[in-house]
């Protein structure tokens, strides 16, 4: 079996990072949690990063730029269905390959604002809104129903997890969609 890359090494511990802190929050997740997790030892993960602070900047980073990422391909469409489904469809395929990211996706909507993790996470609420061009945290009957679509797809890929294949994110995607009654 080949040797993993730094690049996929690395991403291996950010997405069981992901994972454990949208289960278990930032501050109950553990570097020797995360290292067991992935089979490393402490010392090692620490060589990648250097403290928890940092791993958990990483994380975020990685989930803000990869919902940055889905933003920038649907940025010149207008607000409404065809940009809500190419969304929808870019978060699918996300909630496919990486599983932990979209749990810490859906952990940031649901964190308290006021929080030391809500304002961590708060950036990728807003990432998401900048996505949908919408103000999530806004109560409306829009944000209600963004926020059942992104919970749709969250729970279903996390329920579901190592089940789906690439194939599926089309049908992932329209469970998504169907929640914002198009």
């Amino acid at each position: 079996m080949p040797r993993l890359t730094r690049q996929q090494i690395d991403d291996e511990i950010l997405e069981a990072a992901a994972h454990l802190f949208a289960r278990h929050g930032l501050k109950e997740t553990s570097v020797q949690r995360i290292a067991d997790t992935v089979g490393y030892s402490k010392t090692g993960l620490l060589h990648r990063f250097p403290t928890k602070e940092a791993l958990q900047t990483a994380v975020i980073d990685r989930c803000v730029e990869q919902i940055r990422d889905t933003a920038s391909g649907v940025a010149e469409l207008p607000p409404g269905p065809r940009r809500d489904r190419a969304v929808l469809t870019g978060l699918a395929d996300l909630a496919i390959a990486q599983p932990g990211m979209v749990a810490l996706l859906l952990s940031s909507l649901l964190s308290e604002r006021e929080s030391e993790i809500g304002e961590a996470l708060a950036v990728i609420g807003r990432a998401l809104a900048d996505a949908f061009g919408d103000d999530l945290h806004a109560y409306s009957e829009r944000a209600l129903r963004v926020t059942g679509a992104l919970g749709a797809v969250a729970v279903a890929s996390i329920a579901l997890c190592g089940r789906l294949t690439a194939d599926a994110s089309p049908r992932l995607a329209e469970v998504g969609f169907d929640a914002l009654g198009h």
